[in-house]
């Protein structure tokens, strides 16, 4: 165990290297991130609810009586697609968390909401023009490796109706200007990562060309594993010509997913994307 530890820690991974773990369905990290989902009032696996209240209003924006299906990528335990189906949308949530499905199917069914829940990596959806308007919210394209982004982008652009409206969010370099190469370790009794007590060692690292790494790596008594979590900040000019590369024609940026007018220096940049 001890090499482990000392191979998990002494370099920096290469480039979007991954551990192969899926920690999202890990059932105690599952449960965690179920709990943040659902604070209110917490920015975590969710933002803050109120913000996601004005974030499907603004949304509704894009809702014709004959322009109804919409696909949330990412859907997680259904927040958005609850809100969203309450608009008048006909809603598909898509999400690679069984546990987070499992609460959304339950959740819609007891307040008699028609929405369709499928558990799936979103990098496998393969729909042919059969959507009004994709969501993909909260900064999850910046996580995926260049060649996944574009893969994914790919099956957006088809999934999507002539007309059809993509909205998306990523972070900028603004959401990075206090981030700073560093280790840090910390112990729990028991948390977020494991039921048991535990030492996290986290790791901070900036590459180039705007990607950064959260590595946490977890030891317990008897394991350590590690996670790496990864992130791209995107400027203005690369988001918009990384749609327009697409196939996305006409393509206007905000400075979130609530309709606030583009600012550079925000943290966050929304593309609301329009395919011919």
């Amino acid at each position: 165990m001890y090499k482990q530890i000392i191979e998990s820690i002494k370099d920096k991974p290469k480039l979007y290297e991954t551990t192969g773990v899926a920690f999202w369905d890990d059932d105690h990290i599952s449960q965690s991130m179920l709990k943040v989902h659902l604070d209110p009032y917490t920015d975590g696996a969710s933002r803050q609810h109120l913000y996601i209240e004005k974030s499907a209003d603004w949304i509704s924006t894009y809702l014709r009586k004959d322009r109804d299906r919409l696909l949330d990528l990412g859907c997680g335990p259904g927040i958005y697609a609850e809100l969203l189906w309450n608009k008048g949308f006909r809603v598909t949530g898509i999400d690679y968390s069984n546990r987070s499905i499992s609460y959304a199917k339950q959740s819609s069914a007891r307040k008699g909401k028609n929405i369709k829940y499928i558990y799936q990596d979103y990098l496998s959806i393969g729909y042919e023009a059969e959507y009004d308007v994709i969501i993909l919210i909260y900064c999850d394209l910046g996580v995926l490796p260049p060649q996944e982004r574009a893969t994914l982008l790919n099956k957006i652009y088809n999934a999507l109706k002539p007309g059809g409206i993509f909205i998306v969010d990523v972070f900028s370099l603004s959401n990075y200007t206090c981030f700073q190469d560093s280790t840090t370790v910390a112990y729990e009794d028991k948390g977020f990562w494991c039921s048991e007590p535990y030492v996290c060692i986290q790791k901070k690292a900036e590459y180039e060309h705007k990607d950064f790494l959260e590595q946490y790596v977890i030891i317990t008594e008897n394991r350590c594993q590690t996670y790496n979590l990864w992130n791209h900040a995107f400027s203005s000019d690369e988001l918009t010509s990384f749609m327009r590369q697409t196939g996305f024609a006409n393509v206007d940026l905000y400075s979130d997913v609530t309709g606030t007018v583009f600012e550079e220096k925000s943290k966050t940049i929304c593309a609301v994307c329009k395919k011919s």
